[in-house]
Formats: C-alpha cells, structure tokens, sequence
C-alpha cells in the first residue's frame, strides 16, 4: 500500500471525488427536502474552504513548499495562522469543499465523496506527511501535533 503515499497530488484526488459525484448526480434522483438551509449551508462550507488560501499564502510566507507530493523539500514548519487551528488546512479545505458541493448537487450517494476523501487522504497523505514532518522537525513537530488537532 505505500506504493500509492505521496504518489496522487490530493488537489487531483479532491476534483477526481467532484467528478465522481457529479456523475452520481445524473443517475440518481435529486433531493431538494432542505430547500434554504441546504442554500446557507453550501455557502457556509465553501466559506469554510478559504481556509485553503490562508494556508497557502502561510506556505509561502516561510519560502517553503506546498507540493504535496515531494514533502522532502519541506524546510519550515509552520503552526501559525490556518496551521494554528488544524494541521491540514489544505486537506480541510477541500472536503469542506466536497461537502459543499455534495450539499448542492443533493444526492444522498454524492456523500460517499467527502468521505472517501477523507479516508484516502489520511491514509495516503497526511500519515506520510506526519513521517516525514516528524523525521525532519522532531520535537518541534512532536509538540505541534500535540497542541494542534490533524483536522478540527
């Protein structure tokens, strides 16, 4: 199974659970039974999901990398910011996204998405990275994972 960590860019994972939602959506029939909370809830989670960018631009404060694939090039550890309230703000930011998007499309099955989102990125993604951070920054990295939580 480590053949498959830090091999599929989780950005691709998150569109490729989308898709595969969507295409859920057309076979199976359409629930509309929350009418304006389903609406203000859409809105909520994809607001939510900014946290991604705020993350990002966090990244990119301390000149280290956000490629997801090659976390060996990691040179800083950054907690502060959107890393101060989860440790994966990107990853949190595309499943809010995902249940955003399973909100609109309103089909009991797109759920799966988030879900399966996820299962395969704590799996395949944040595990590998929590090696790698925990090999690289030590105890820096130990005392983090203890004060911040790997979601929410």
């Amino acid at each position: 199974m480590r053949t498959l960590e830090n091999r599929i860019p989780p950005p691709f994972v998150c569109v490729l659970v989308a898709a595969a939602m969507w295409v859920s959506s057309l076979w199976l029939p359409f629930s509309d039974n929350l009418g304006v909370v389903r609406w203000a809830l859409v809105t909520l989670f994809f607001a939510f999901s900014l946290i991604g960018p705020a993350a990002i631009w966090g990244f990119s404060k301390a000149k280290t990398t956000i490629d997801p694939v090659r976390i060996d090039r990691a040179s800083a550890l950054v907690t502060s910011g959107a890393f101060s309230i989860t440790r994966n703000p990107m990853y949190l930011s595309m499943a809010c996204l995902l249940v955003s998007w399973a909100l609109y499309i309103s089909v009991p099955w797109a759920w799966l998405g988030p879900v399966l989102f996820v299962i395969f990125i704590n799996r395949f993604q944040i595990i590998p990275e929590e090696r790698s951070m925990a090999a690289k920054f030590g105890d820096a990295y130990e005392a983090y994972r203890k004060r911040v939580r790997r979601w929410i």
